[in-house]
């Protein structure tokens, strides 16, 4: 019997659709896998991507310092950036050189201020029944280091005399100093090459910033690739309103703190502003810190030290909170404090200290793609 042509079609029809569906379903799955896998990968080295990001804002900060010199300056972009990295680099070394001195000297009195009051905070609490021994840490190390409690016993029921250490009693200390001395040498050593890192990362992008940034969207179809490139503008116009905003009111925060407290009697006035002004960088938890560390070095003072020391702090952050920031940051990006707290929160949780740090720039981003990408293209609205 012969087969019509409209049973053929048919009968082809059933498996190619089966075929197609088939095939969208592995793709999706692949899909998963993939996205699955990157998010892992960026889990495990979140650190890193951090790392990598600062040494972004810091090409950002030297491309906006190279972009405003071109606007006095007629010279190539190279040229330009040697000098605004020489300018630095003697600004720097001058700033050290000059007041270097003056804030170590007050950086280890500030140290040794802050040791004694926590002491005398801990001998308040104690004196009205709080459990304190969470503080004890040197007295938890010796207890632990006597073997108990009954060490110091065991102690006092020896031969007082003049002896000599056991070889175990000196290889013992030997390797405590050891282990303390490496800890401070890797921290130290580790501190310094995250600087390296972000410092030579950022000269590498700032050099040839626009060859990353083409480098980058030849990953985006090509007829998108003009839209993923205003996308990557305006990412990088906010990055830069944003850091020298911040730097402008970081430079207030340090000025106005060291003024105030030097005019109100406080000692270490030019630390305590230096701490204020960067401590200003992390919104929110950033000044709370700084607040803390002012009123416990105004303890030395007394009563009236603390006092004016806390009217000068909470004046200058009004003045910031209400119209520094609002002032300065109307151009670059407009975050609600709660939801830069709660943002801050996630990102501390997930990524410690550096997603503490670096909160408000990833937000800022983020910011940027949901405006550019979901509620304009998506929802087809104004982001405004």
């Amino acid at each position: 019997m012969p087969v019509s042509p409209s049973q053929d079609a048919s009968s082809q029809g059933v498996p190619r659709a089966a075929w197609t569906s088939t095939r969208s379903l592995v793709l999706a799955g692949i899909g998963v896998v993939a996205f699955t896998a990157a998010l892992l990968l960026a889990w495990h080295s979140a650190d890193t991507l951090l790392l990598i990001f600062a040494g972004i804002l810091f090409a950002v900060f030297l491309d906006g310092l190279t972009h405003y010199l071109g606007r006095v300056v007629p010279l190539g972009h190279g040229f330009r950036l040697a000098i605004v990295s020489l300018l630095l680099t003697v600004l720097i070394l001058g700033m050290v050189g000059l007041g270097g001195a003056t804030v170590a000297g007050q950086a280890q009195r500030l140290g040794q201020t802050l040791r004694e009051q926590s002491g005398t905070v801990k001998s308040w609490l104690d004196a009205r029944g709080v459990d304190t021994r969470f503080l004890d840490f040197g007295k938890l190390k010796d207890a632990a280091a006597q073997g108990g409690p009954q060490g110091g016993a065991a102690e006092e029921e020896r031969p007082k005399g003049p002896s000599l250490p056991s070889p175990g009693t000196l290889l013992s200390g030997a390797g405590s100093v050891l282990g303390q001395a490496s800890t401070v040498a890797l921290a130290v050593f580790g501190a310094i090459g995250n600087v390296f890192i972000v410092v030579v990362l950022g000269l590498f992008v700032a050099a040839e910033p626009r060859t990353y940034r083409d480098g980058l969207l030849r990953f985006v179809p090509s007829r998108q690739r003009t839209h993923a490139a205003s996308v990557a503008d305006d990412i990088g116009i906010t990055l830069r309103h944003w850091l020298f905003g911040q730097l402008v009111v970081m430079a207030a925060i340090f000025v106005c703190v060291w003024l105030g407290l030097t005019l109100v009697g406080i000692d270490g006035s030019l630390i305590l502003g230096l701490q204020a002004g960067l401590l200003c960088f992390i919104p929110t938890i950033g000044a709370l810190v700084a607040g803390i560390i002012i009123v416990l070095a105004s303890l030395a003072s007394g009563l009236k030290g603390v006092v004016a020391g806390m009217a000068v702090y909470l004046l200058v952050q009004t003045l910031e909170s209400y119209v520094l920031t609002p002032f300065v940051q109307k151009r670059a990006l407009d975050i609600p404090p709660a939801t830069l707290f709660a943002g801050q929160i996630l990102l501390g949780v997930l990524f410690g200290l550096w997603g503490v740090a670096l909160a408000l720039p990833l937000m800022a981003v983020a910011k940027v793609l949901l405006d550019r990408l979901y509620i304009e293209d998506t929802l087809g609205e104004n982001a405004g």
